[in-house]
């Protein structure tokens, strides 16, 4: 074997263990979001909270990562890459994860988780965009689309961490023993893995705080939209299959588990789908997707074509986001700088996106307020024809 062949199959080997290693990190976070979300539940009871109450931790915990993101976009750099950040950050935000309910320890008033959820929500950014930006110098490394296979861990991630949540809280598990365990869980993985996949994203970004590149404007309204779908399907779909359409809690949560595997083997076998169609198709088909199945849940407004509208949905958004991060990688200065600016504002669409779906629903109806998302779908579908037009060797 020459030396240029020896070198190339270690190359290769690198390669390979890059992808699994961020793969590992993005099931880590998507493992931790999963178990938190369980877990709320737990925490609202042992800090006797209010739904008002719960509410401001929650937006701690989103203008936490909304206030993360000018520096997500520049820290790779300055330690080194994306790969010796996700040493750092990965680690941090698992024992934080930990810490939320145990500071119930220090003080019981809501201030002190308040601030744990602010930090939780910086952290969980200053690992987001990193893997995001890593996973976008591997997939060019890879030379194919390769993105939806890390955001299907992502989804995965958050299947078996809800999952393992639901058991142990089911076993009597108090939220401390919950979190702690699969904070450690978490810990291990992230910390694990980030030894496996290199330097990463080295390149610097211009400024800490800039205005989006004007090429990004686009894939950024895209990702906002897409995200205020996701997070109006997560966080009212139960709700509206339950109170509005009449199924029992146990049934109408089976309802949002079969979105949420819809959304995951979407996102399993979407880089095949990327590869054949090309990225800015895959959005305007995900987002026609999206328009059919919203007219299905809430046009015939029965529990099985509910339930076949959500499902439907959850394919239409599962490669969305993906893809829009890879093209914002791809297209920015730096590929850490792409992921930050598209991610600032899906982030806002979890930030802002439940108040105006909740103020929506209080006005008038679940019904109407995820009728709103027929004409997000359409804006979407608008955008990334545009993008094709422009960018026709990406279509």
């Amino acid at each position: 074997m020459t030396a240029a062949a020896t070198a190339a199959e270690a190359d290769s080997r690198t390669l390979t263990r890059a992808r699994i290693g961020v793969t590992a990190i993005f099931f880590a976070n998507g493992f931790a979001v999963g178990a938190w979300a369980v877990a709320i539940p737990l925490v609202k009871a042992l800090f006797d909270l209010s739904d008002a109450m719960l509410s401001l931790v929650l937006f701690a915990a989103g203008a936490g990562a909304i206030a993360a993101m000018p520096i997500a976009g520049v820290l790779p750099p300055r330690l080194g890459g994306t790969g010796p950040t996700l040493r750092v950050t990965g680690p941090i935000f698992a024992a934080l994860l930990a810490a939320l309910p145990l500071t119930h320890l220090v003080s019981p008033s809501i201030g002190l988780l308040a601030l744990a959820a602010f930090l939780f929500g910086v952290f969980n950014i200053l690992v987001d965009v990193p893997m995001n930006a890593h996973a976008s110098v591997v997939e060019a490394r890879w030379g194919r689309a390769i993105m939806s296979s890390f955001h299907a861990a992502w989804s995965g991630g958050g299947l078996v961490g809800a999952a393992l949540g639901g058991l142990l809280i089911s076993r009597g598990a108090t939220a401390a023993a919950q979190l702690g365990l699969e904070a450690a869980i978490t810990f291990a993985i992230a910390l694990t893995a980030s030894f496996q996949i290199g330097a990463g994203d080295t390149r610097p970004a211009a400024a800490v705080f800039a205005l989006p590149e004007k090429r990004l404007v686009a894939l950024g309204a895209i990702a906002f939209l897409a995200v205020f779908a996701e997070a109006s399907v997560n966080d009212w779909s139960t709700l509206y299959l339950s109170a509005d359409i009449g199924l029992a809690p146990g049934v109408a949560a089976a309802g949002f588990s079969a979105y949420a595997l819809m959304m995951f083997l979407g996102r399993a076998f979407g880089d095949g789908v990327v590869r054949r169609l090309g990225r800015t198709r895959v959005v305007v088909a995900g987002a026609l997707a999206v328009f059919a199945g919203v007219g299905l849940a809430v046009g015939i407004p029965a529990p099985s074509t509910v339930i076949a509208g959500f499902c439907i949905v959850g394919l239409g958004l599962a490669n969305m986001v993906p893809t829009v991060f890879s093209a914002s990688a791809a297209a920015a200065t730096s590929p850490s700088l792409g992921i930050a600016m598209a991610a600032t504002l899906a982030y806002a669409a979890n930030l802002i996106g439940p108040p105006i779906f909740g103020a929506v629903a209080s006005a008038s109806s679940l019904r109407v307020a995820f009728a709103m998302l027929a004409p997000a779908s359409i804006a979407i579908a608008a955008l990334g024809y545009r993008q094709r037009r422009k960018r026709p060797n990406d279509a």
